[in-house]
């Protein structure tokens, strides 16, 4: 089986909500099965702020999300680990335990006030991004487009915190003029954890092929996402790959990498009155052959008859894994 990390997965999320309702381990029961049958040796965990917490409760939903992560790695220590530096992936790797890397989702736990970067940083976190669709402090989303607005000063001032801490920098999310602001004040590799490509499908939230170029150039990689609408119409495994494959034959596959963030699992868990009520839960806009971490499995083979063996171990695993050894403290 082809090794696979994957960038984006929202899983945190949905075990807080199963754990609230009085379920005992379902990170043990349902994602860690999944995980490891999908191949995946490198999981980045999001700490993603929901509607009904932004504003005051968003830092605290965000301490309980963290706690999930360590408490869950502490329950399941033989299979996985958070890992915080380097040295951590590399050895949590060759143990043959699953590295864990903690993320935040927009800075809406952040409000304004930069040193709660400082505090998440020794809380674990290795990865943010300035904005999910809304506004925040920072930055606006792609759900604030008409605006045009790019980074605030405040916004500015957390790159270069960031940028100081050794936190990588998401741009997923990010409006297009904050996306250029970003390019133009970045001084380290910035990222696009979870974005597909605007040249096979005109969504506001895939990336031009010039944003593309751009991230590659600072050295960073971009994670393919995998939620239908984003790829094509009626979307399918192949199309997937399709946009995998027009990002590696931009800037190569050592700035391509996958960033599925699985919509299934997360709109079933963590509303699923909701959804069964309001929702053909059968219709959901997801890829019927990539809808959970196990399913990473059916695409190895075919990242493999599409880019070759050595692009495909780059952007199923080895881009992640690389840039995050370089990229983490030792």
């Amino acid at each position: 089986m082809i090794p696979m990390a994957d960038c984006h997965d929202d899983l945190l999320m949905a075990v807080r909500h199963l754990r609230e309702r009085g379920h005992r381990d379902p990170f043990g029961d349902f994602w860690l099965p999944q995980l490891r049958e999908g191949g995946v040796v490198l999981q980045v965990l999001p700490v993603y702020t929901e509607e009904q917490f932004v504003g005051e409760g968003a830092l605290r939903r965000a301490l309980l999300l963290l706690e999930e992560a360590r408490q869950l790695a502490e329950v399941h220590s033989a299979e996985v680990s958070i890992v915080e530096t380097s040295e951590e992936l590399s050895r949590t790797l060759e143990q043959g335990r699953i590295a864990l890397l903690l993320a935040i989702e927009g800075a809406e736990p952040v409000g304004n006030d930069l040193a709660m970067l400082d505090v998440f940083w020794r809380a674990g976190v290795r990865m943010a991004s300035l904005t999910w669709n809304r506004r925040t402090m920072l930055a606006d989303g792609v759900g604030e487009q008409d605006t045009g607005g790019r980074l605030t000063a405040l916004g500015v001032d957390a790159v270069a915190e960031m940028e100081r801490l050794g936190v990588v920098l998401d741009v997923s999310h990010l409006s297009m003029a904050g996306f250029w602001h970003v390019a133009e004040v970045a001084r380290r590799p910035f990222v696009a954890s979870h974005s597909s490509c605007r040249a096979l499908q005109a969504h506001p939230r895939n990336l031009t092929d010039d944003q593309i170029r751009a991230i590659a150039a600072s050295g960073g990689f971009v994670g393919i996402n995998a939620f239908g609408p984003f790829l094509y119409d009626q979307p399918e495994l192949r199309h997937y790959v399709d946009h995998a494959a027009h990002a590696v034959e931009l800037v190569g596959a050592g700035h391509v990498a996958l960033g599925p963030d699985f919509m299934d699992d997360v709109a079933r868990t963590v509303d699923p009155i909701l959804q069964g009520a309001l929702v053909d839960l059968a219709a959901l806009p997801v890829v019927k052959d990539l809808r959970r971490p196990a399913d990473l499995a059916k695409l190895g083979p075919l990242l493999m008859d599409r880019l070759g063996k050595r692009d495909a171990l780059a952007v199923a695993a080895g881009t992640l894994i690389d840039f995050l050894g370089r990229a983490l403290p030792r």
